[in-house]
């Protein structure tokens, strides 16, 4: 029921404190000096001070979670769309087949070649790279060493990223493949002519069918 210690200072609103005693100078007997109380009893106080330790805000200490991401069903959000796409190509291969003529032409006669014989679309790349390898080069070392690097490809560059900046490796060998495909085989469509030799199409014609 005394008064409370002259010497506590006040306590900030929401701060955490700790109490300590504070250091007093020892009287003569090595003892710590105390403070009497003012009701004249002679009763000693141990004088205290405050010690702010921390100012914490709420936010800090909440539990943020994740927010989830939108999802959808694959029936029929991705179905559809699918479908709908496969009956857009359907109709263009219906509407290409009818427009395009595309008979069959006579039976082969193996007594006479065809001037240029080209090797169907598909093919006219490795026919192209015949005019500058050997036939075992061209149609063996390079289609086989081209299939062993894709197939290598994916357990060379390991990086999980889709973002182009961070797959220069996929990007520089998927195009390099591509352009490279590409070149030879228009090349071999419209600038090979009789006896497979090099020609402007624009002065002698296209010599390919389809």
């Amino acid at each position: 029921g005394g008064p409370a210690p002259t010497g506590a200072s006040a306590q900030p609103a929401g701060t955490a404190t700790k109490s300590r005693p504070a250091a007093t100078p020892a009287t003569g007997n090595g003892a710590p000096a105390t403070k009497t109380n003012g009701g004249g009893n002679g009763a000693a106080v141990p004088e205290r001070v405050q010690r702010l330790l921390a100012v914490v805000k709420p936010e800090s200490i909440q539990k943020v979670e994740r927010q989830p991401m939108d999802r959808v069903n694959v029936w029929p959000h991705l179905m559809a769309a699918e479908f709908l796409a496969l009956l857009v190509v359907l109709a263009l291969l219906t509407f290409f087949s009818v427009a395009v003529d595309a008979p069959l032409r006579e039976l082969a006669n193996f007594n006479q070649t065809p001037n240029p014989s080209k090797a169907p679309w598909y093919f006219l790349g490795l026919q192209e790279l015949l005019r500058y390898f050997h036939p075992q080069v061209a149609g063996v070392t390079i289609p086989t060493v081209i299939i062993i690097a894709l197939g290598a490809a994916p357990f060379i560059d390991r990086n999980p990223s889709t973002r182009p900046d961070d797959r220069k490796l996929a990007i520089v060998l998927f195009t390099f493949f591509i352009m490279s495909f590409a070149v030879l085989t228009i090349t071999g469509m419209f600038f090979r002519g009789p006896g497979f030799n090099f020609t402007f199409p624009w002065n002698d014609g296209i010599f390919f069918e389809l």
